[in-house]
Order: structure tokens, then sequence, then C-alpha cells
């Protein structure tokens, strides 16, 4: 059983940045494909970015050149990098593991499809004040 838990939320101003934080136990990250995902009050949790089991990256358009997602195979660890924070940003940051063929949190984040299997933590909240 895989379990993933966040940290690194928390509140900023505008502007500023958060780093978010994932730990997977129960199973190495190499062969995952991994994501980050954001759910804002009254929205549906959207896809924000994903990276592969060969490291490649994708991000929604509304992060782009502004996010970074990274993960650490040795340390079991994904990260997200935020920067250049805005308030449309606040909402609360899940991770989630996919093992299977394919990636469906790919599909996720660039295509916007819906995505409810693999493995997911319990969120972590960022807020962005203006």
């Amino acid at each position: 059983q895989v379990q993933l838990v966040e940290s690194g939320g928390g509140s900023v101003q505008a502007g500023g940045s958060l780093r978010l934080s994932c730990a997977a136990y129960g199973y190495g990250l190499s062969a995952a494909c991994m994501g980050w995902f954001r759910q804002a009050p009254g929205k549906e949790r959207e896809g924000v970015a994903v990276i592969e089991s060969d490291d490649s990256t994708s991000y929604a358009d509304s992060v782009k050149g502004r996010f970074t997602i990274s993960k650490d195979n040795a340390k079991s660890r994904l990260y997200l990098q935020m920067n250049s924070l805005k308030p449309e940003d606040t909402a609360v940051y899940y991770c989630a593991a996919d093992f299977s063929r394919g990636c469906g949190i790919r599909g996720a984040v660039v295509h916007g499809w819906r995505y409810e299997s693999g493995y997911w933590g319990q969120g972590t909240q960022v807020t962005v004040s203006s």
C-alpha cells in the first residue's frame, strides 16, 4: 500500500513562493507517474503538474513558468516549487501517484481530463493573499 503525505503549505502574499513536498511510503517513485492537483473552494479538482517515469514534465497553462515539479527517487519525495504566487492559486494541493501503465495524471494536467484513480495524499492548504 502506498501512502502519500504532503507538507509545505501555508499562507503567503501575492508574488511570494512556497515549496510543497510529498513523501511517499511503501513504494519507490522511479517507475511512477507523479503529479500535483489542486482544488479551490467551489471548484473541481484540477491537475497542475506531472512528472513521468522518464522525468519528463508537463504543466497546466495557468502555472507554466511559475511552478516547477521535481522528484528525488532516492528520498521518495515529490516537490512543487511555486513562485510568483497569485491569489487564484489559493487551494488545497494534493499529490498523486500512478503506478499503472500509461500516465492518466498527464491527461488531467495537459487536457483537463478527470482523474480519480491511483494514490492520493490528504492535501495541504495554500493561501495567497493580495
